[in-house]
């Protein structure tokens, strides 16, 4: 993204009409924002389940012995489970969301889609400048929403399928 403003900023000082350009670079650049989206919450929740399963051997390894309790703490302790659950707005509160990578990007990407999209309807209809901000800004925020959504349901089941391991 900062490599395609560096060039438009070049670009705009060479040539005219930068239409072309920006027509074409903003629809790639927010296809690359939603599959680096998908992804993070892609591994966002792979990470997390990794480390339920690692929380499950530790369960076991507790039940061997009664001496193992001294070297695994119960799951219902585990920090990095907890910090994990709460940097995917899992736990703590659902505003946690807003500070994860993939929100990172989701409003990265809503700003460029409202953006590009403000621009389009300044190019195609006779609305104000105002107007066409309006609905770039609009869409932009229900781009966000639908994000963070779409990241809330996809990392849901990691709470509601969290079950602390109960040691024999």
């Amino acid at each position: 993204m900062s490599s395609a403003l560096i060039a438009l900023g070049f670009l705009a000082q060479v040539v005219k009409r930068l239409d072309p350009f920006v027509a074409a670079l903003v629809p790639a650049l927010f296809v690359l924002g939603e599959f680096t989206f998908a992804a993070l919450v892609r591994n966002t929740i792979e990470n997390l389940v990794l480390l339920r399963q690692m929380q499950r051997i530790r369960g076991y390894y507790r039940g061997l012995v009664p001496e193992a309790s001294q070297f695994f703490d119960p799951p219902e302790t585990d920090a990095q489970f907890q910090a994990a659950l709460a940097t995917v707005g899992l736990r703590t509160s659902p505003a946690q969301l807003l500070f994860t990578g993939a929100s990172l990007v989701a409003a990265i990407n809503a700003i460029l889609g409202g953006a590009g999209l403000a621009v389009l309807t300044a190019q195609v209809t006779d609305l104000s400048d105002g107007m066409a901000l309006a609905v770039g800004a609009a869409v932009a925020l229900v781009l966000f929403v639908l994000h963070l959504l779409y990241q809330q349901r996809r990392s849901a089941h990691i709470v509601s399928d969290h079950q602390p391991a109960r040691s024999a």
